[in-house]
Protein backbone atom coordinates (compact mmCIF):
# COMPACT_ATOMS: atom_id res chain seq x y z
CA UNK A 1 0.00 0.00 0.00
CA UNK A 2 1.05 3.53 -1.25
CA UNK A 3 0.59 6.40 1.13
CA UNK A 4 0.54 10.02 -0.39
CA UNK A 5 -0.24 12.79 1.52
CA UNK A 6 -1.23 16.21 -0.87
CA UNK A 7 -2.09 19.30 0.27
CA UNK A 8 -5.25 19.86 -0.01
CA UNK A 9 -8.07 18.02 -2.20
CA UNK A 10 -7.78 20.08 -5.67
CA UNK A 11 -3.91 18.50 -5.39
CA UNK A 12 -5.16 15.18 -4.98
CA UNK A 13 -7.90 15.46 -7.55
CA UNK A 14 -5.04 16.16 -10.29
CA UNK A 15 -2.84 13.56 -9.12
CA UNK A 16 -5.43 11.40 -9.01
CA UNK A 17 -6.76 12.94 -12.63
CA UNK A 18 -3.06 12.13 -13.79
CA UNK A 19 -2.87 8.81 -13.06
CA UNK A 20 -6.04 7.79 -15.25
CA UNK A 21 -4.89 10.14 -18.09
CA UNK A 22 -1.73 7.97 -17.64
CA UNK A 23 -3.43 4.64 -17.83
CA UNK A 24 -5.83 5.46 -20.98
CA UNK A 25 -2.50 6.45 -22.69
CA UNK A 26 -1.35 3.08 -22.22
CA UNK A 27 -4.60 1.42 -22.62
CA UNK A 28 -7.73 3.55 -24.55
CA UNK A 29 -10.01 1.13 -23.17
CA UNK A 30 -9.42 1.28 -19.90
CA UNK A 31 -12.43 0.15 -17.52
CA UNK A 32 -12.29 2.82 -14.63
CA UNK A 33 -14.64 2.08 -11.85
CA UNK A 34 -16.08 5.50 -10.20
CA UNK A 35 -17.09 6.64 -6.77
CA UNK A 36 -19.86 9.06 -6.25
CA UNK A 37 -19.69 11.95 -3.66
CA UNK A 38 -18.58 15.35 -2.98
CA UNK A 39 -14.94 13.52 -2.38
CA UNK A 40 -14.01 12.22 -5.83
CA UNK A 41 -15.15 15.49 -7.27
CA UNK A 42 -11.99 16.97 -8.23
CA UNK A 43 -10.48 14.24 -9.25
CA UNK A 44 -13.11 14.39 -12.52
CA UNK A 45 -13.06 17.80 -13.08
CA UNK A 46 -9.71 17.45 -13.16
CA UNK A 47 -9.62 14.99 -15.65
CA UNK A 48 -12.13 16.74 -17.64
CA UNK A 49 -9.97 19.50 -17.90
CA UNK A 50 -7.53 17.33 -19.38
CA UNK A 51 -10.10 16.05 -22.47
CA UNK A 52 -10.66 19.43 -22.95
CA UNK A 53 -6.72 20.74 -23.18
CA UNK A 54 -6.38 17.58 -25.50
CA UNK A 55 -3.77 16.06 -23.27
CA UNK A 56 -6.05 12.77 -22.98
CA UNK A 57 -8.27 10.98 -25.05
CA UNK A 58 -11.07 9.42 -23.61
CA UNK A 59 -13.02 8.27 -26.67
CA UNK A 60 -12.61 4.52 -26.07
CA UNK A 61 -13.07 4.56 -22.03
CA UNK A 62 -15.35 2.38 -19.82
CA UNK A 63 -17.18 3.55 -16.79
CA UNK A 64 -18.24 1.41 -13.94
CA UNK A 65 -20.24 1.87 -10.97
CA UNK A 66 -19.04 1.19 -7.59
CA UNK A 67 -22.64 1.01 -5.97
CA UNK A 68 -26.20 2.34 -6.35
CA UNK A 69 -29.29 2.75 -4.09
CA UNK A 70 -32.23 0.09 -3.98
CA UNK A 71 -35.62 1.30 -5.33
CA UNK A 72 -34.57 4.75 -7.27
CA UNK A 73 -35.39 4.83 -10.25
CA UNK A 74 -32.79 4.97 -13.04
CA UNK A 75 -34.12 8.52 -13.76
CA UNK A 76 -34.04 9.68 -10.15
CA UNK A 77 -31.27 12.53 -9.46
CA UNK A 78 -29.87 10.88 -7.26
CA UNK A 79 -29.77 7.31 -8.18
CA UNK A 80 -26.27 6.91 -8.62
CA UNK A 81 -26.57 6.04 -12.49
CA UNK A 82 -27.41 9.65 -12.57
CA UNK A 83 -24.95 10.97 -10.70
CA UNK A 84 -22.28 9.20 -12.54
CA UNK A 85 -23.63 10.28 -16.00
CA UNK A 86 -23.86 13.92 -14.55
CA UNK A 87 -20.69 13.80 -13.12
CA UNK A 88 -18.51 12.05 -14.59
CA UNK A 89 -19.74 10.56 -18.20
CA UNK A 90 -21.38 13.47 -19.74
CA UNK A 91 -18.45 16.10 -18.85
CA UNK A 92 -16.01 13.68 -20.45
CA UNK A 93 -17.80 13.44 -23.60
CA UNK A 94 -18.54 9.56 -23.47
CA UNK A 95 -21.41 8.07 -24.73
CA UNK A 96 -24.09 6.64 -22.19
CA UNK A 97 -22.94 3.28 -24.13
CA UNK A 98 -19.62 3.45 -22.53
CA UNK A 99 -21.30 3.12 -18.69
CA UNK A 100 -21.95 0.02 -16.87
CA UNK A 101 -23.87 0.12 -13.73
CA UNK A 102 -26.23 -2.46 -11.60
CA UNK A 103 -29.99 -2.04 -11.49
CA UNK A 104 -30.93 -0.91 -8.46
CA UNK A 105 -34.94 -1.20 -9.60
CA UNK A 106 -34.78 -4.77 -10.87
CA UNK A 107 -37.46 -6.80 -9.25
CA UNK A 108 -34.85 -9.19 -8.48
CA UNK A 109 -32.01 -7.81 -7.03
CA UNK A 110 -30.29 -10.58 -5.85
CA UNK A 111 -30.15 -11.50 -9.62
CA UNK A 112 -29.25 -7.74 -10.25
CA UNK A 113 -26.42 -8.08 -7.92
CA UNK A 114 -24.80 -11.28 -9.64
CA UNK A 115 -25.54 -10.00 -13.37
CA UNK A 116 -23.14 -7.14 -12.41
CA UNK A 117 -20.36 -9.30 -10.67
CA UNK A 118 -20.97 -11.24 -14.13
CA UNK A 119 -20.84 -7.63 -16.81
CA UNK A 120 -17.53 -6.48 -14.47
CA UNK A 121 -15.67 -9.44 -15.27
CA UNK A 122 -17.04 -10.35 -19.19
CA UNK A 123 -15.55 -6.82 -19.42
CA UNK A 124 -11.98 -7.75 -18.80
CA UNK A 125 -12.36 -7.00 -15.55
CA UNK A 126 -11.55 -3.08 -13.51
CA UNK A 127 -8.28 -1.25 -14.39
CA UNK A 128 -8.49 1.19 -11.87
CA UNK A 129 -11.35 1.56 -9.28
CA UNK A 130 -11.19 4.96 -7.37
CA UNK A 131 -12.30 4.54 -3.99
CA UNK A 132 -13.83 6.93 -0.75
CA UNK A 133 -13.72 5.91 2.29
CA UNK A 134 -16.54 6.31 4.72
CA UNK A 135 -16.36 8.37 8.78
CA UNK A 136 -16.65 4.62 9.64
CA UNK A 137 -14.34 2.98 7.36
CA UNK A 138 -16.72 1.74 4.86
CA UNK A 139 -15.51 1.71 1.07
CA UNK A 140 -18.29 1.15 -1.31
CA UNK A 141 -21.51 0.60 0.86
CA UNK A 142 -19.27 -2.52 2.60
CA UNK A 143 -20.22 -1.50 5.69
CA UNK A 144 -18.18 -2.60 9.12
CA UNK A 145 -18.26 -6.13 9.27
CA UNK A 146 -18.90 -6.91 6.09
CA UNK A 147 -17.38 -9.97 4.67
CA UNK A 148 -13.85 -9.28 3.35
CA UNK A 149 -14.46 -12.03 0.41
CA UNK A 150 -17.81 -10.43 -0.54
CA UNK A 151 -18.73 -10.39 -4.13
CA UNK A 152 -21.76 -7.90 -5.10
CA UNK A 153 -24.97 -7.71 -3.28
CA UNK A 154 -27.40 -6.05 -1.23
CA UNK A 155 -26.63 -4.07 1.91
CA UNK A 156 -28.62 -2.49 4.83
CA UNK A 157 -26.83 1.24 5.46
CA UNK A 158 -26.17 2.26 8.80
CA UNK A 159 -28.20 5.36 10.59
CA UNK A 160 -24.81 6.62 10.21
CA UNK A 161 -24.23 6.39 6.64
CA UNK A 162 -27.78 7.63 5.90
CA UNK A 163 -27.32 10.73 7.73
CA UNK A 164 -23.99 11.23 5.93
CA UNK A 165 -26.00 10.61 2.84
CA UNK A 166 -29.15 12.81 3.64
CA UNK A 167 -27.24 16.45 2.43
CA UNK A 168 -28.46 15.27 -0.98
CA UNK A 169 -31.72 14.65 -0.32
CA UNK A 170 -34.53 16.81 0.95
CA UNK A 171 -34.17 14.42 4.30
CA UNK A 172 -32.67 11.62 5.87
CA UNK A 173 -36.46 10.17 5.43
CA UNK A 174 -35.61 10.09 1.84
CA UNK A 175 -32.50 8.03 1.88
CA UNK A 176 -33.24 4.44 0.99
CA UNK A 177 -32.29 1.97 3.57
CA UNK A 178 -30.68 -0.59 0.79
CA UNK A 179 -27.88 -0.53 -1.88
CA UNK A 180 -26.43 -2.83 -3.77
CA UNK A 181 -22.49 -2.67 -3.56
CA UNK A 182 -19.38 -3.83 -4.98
CA UNK A 183 -17.90 -6.50 -2.68
CA UNK A 184 -14.50 -6.15 -0.92
CA UNK A 185 -13.79 -9.57 -2.88
CA UNK A 186 -15.00 -7.88 -6.04
CA UNK A 187 -13.31 -4.58 -5.34
CA UNK A 188 -10.07 -6.27 -4.58
CA UNK A 189 -10.35 -7.62 -8.17
CA UNK A 190 -9.23 -4.16 -9.43
CA UNK A 191 -5.65 -3.78 -10.61
CA UNK A 192 -5.35 -0.37 -9.48
CA UNK A 193 -7.33 0.34 -6.32
CA UNK A 194 -6.88 4.33 -5.65
CA UNK A 195 -8.36 5.78 -2.53
CA UNK A 196 -9.24 9.34 -2.26
CA UNK A 197 -9.40 11.17 1.63
CA UNK A 198 -9.96 14.25 2.54
CA UNK A 199 -10.90 16.13 5.65
CA UNK A 200 -10.29 15.91 9.13
CA UNK A 201 -13.45 13.78 9.52
CA UNK A 202 -11.89 10.82 7.61
CA UNK A 203 -8.45 11.24 10.01
CA UNK A 204 -9.67 8.67 12.01
CA UNK A 205 -10.68 6.32 9.43
CA UNK A 206 -7.76 6.84 7.27
CA UNK A 207 -5.47 5.86 10.30
CA UNK A 208 -7.56 2.79 11.11
CA UNK A 209 -7.35 1.42 7.57
CA UNK A 210 -3.75 1.99 6.73
CA UNK A 211 -1.90 1.56 10.02
CA UNK A 212 -4.57 -0.48 11.70
CA UNK A 213 -4.99 -4.20 12.31
CA UNK A 214 -6.60 -6.09 8.59
CA UNK A 215 -10.16 -6.17 9.92
CA UNK A 216 -14.11 -6.49 8.51
CA UNK A 217 -14.80 -3.57 11.18
CA UNK A 218 -12.59 -1.63 8.83
CA UNK A 219 -13.85 -2.30 5.49
CA UNK A 220 -10.91 0.19 3.88
CA UNK A 221 -8.37 -2.30 5.70
CA UNK A 222 -8.94 -4.75 2.80
CA UNK A 223 -6.61 -2.57 1.07
CA UNK A 224 -3.73 -3.70 2.79
CA UNK A 225 -4.05 -7.40 1.05
CA UNK A 226 -4.15 -5.39 -2.58
CA UNK A 227 -0.53 -5.39 -4.89
CA UNK A 228 -1.78 -1.89 -6.01
CA UNK A 229 -3.44 -0.06 -3.30
CA UNK A 230 -3.06 3.55 -3.32
CA UNK A 231 -4.23 6.16 -0.72
CA UNK A 232 -4.60 9.71 -1.38
CA UNK A 233 -4.98 11.76 1.74
CA UNK A 234 -5.09 15.73 2.13
CA UNK A 235 -3.49 17.19 4.94
CA UNK A 236 -6.39 17.26 7.50
CA UNK A 237 -7.45 13.55 6.28
CA UNK A 238 -3.62 11.90 7.03
CA UNK A 239 -3.50 13.62 10.50
CA UNK A 240 -3.54 10.92 12.46
CA UNK A 241 -1.75 8.76 10.57
CA UNK A 242 1.77 8.07 12.82
CA UNK A 243 3.70 6.79 9.97
CA UNK A 244 2.99 10.48 8.14
CA UNK A 245 6.68 11.63 8.05
CA UNK A 246 7.62 8.64 7.01
CA UNK A 247 5.12 8.77 3.87
CA UNK A 248 5.91 12.53 2.41
CA UNK A 249 9.86 11.65 2.91
CA UNK A 250 9.14 8.38 0.46
CA UNK A 251 6.79 9.37 -1.61
CA UNK A 252 9.35 12.76 -1.96
CA UNK A 253 11.66 9.77 -2.75
CA UNK A 254 9.93 8.24 -5.60
CA UNK A 255 11.30 7.68 -8.94
CA UNK A 256 8.25 9.61 -11.50
CA UNK A 257 9.05 6.55 -13.80
CA UNK A 258 6.49 4.32 -11.57
CA UNK A 259 3.68 6.89 -11.35
CA UNK A 260 1.20 6.15 -8.74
Amino acid sequence: MEVVIVPDAAAGGELIAEAMAALLRRKPDALLGVATGSTPLPVYQALAAKVRAGEVEMSGARICQLDEYVGLPAGHPESYRSVVLREVVEPLGLPESSFIGPDGAADDVAAACAAYDRALTEAGGVDLQLLGIGTDGHIGFNEPCSSLASRTRIKTLTEQTRKDNARFFDSVDEVPHHVITQGIGTILEARHLVLLATGEAKADAVALAVEGPLSALVPASALQLHPHATIVADEAAASRLKLGDYFRATYAAKPAWQGI
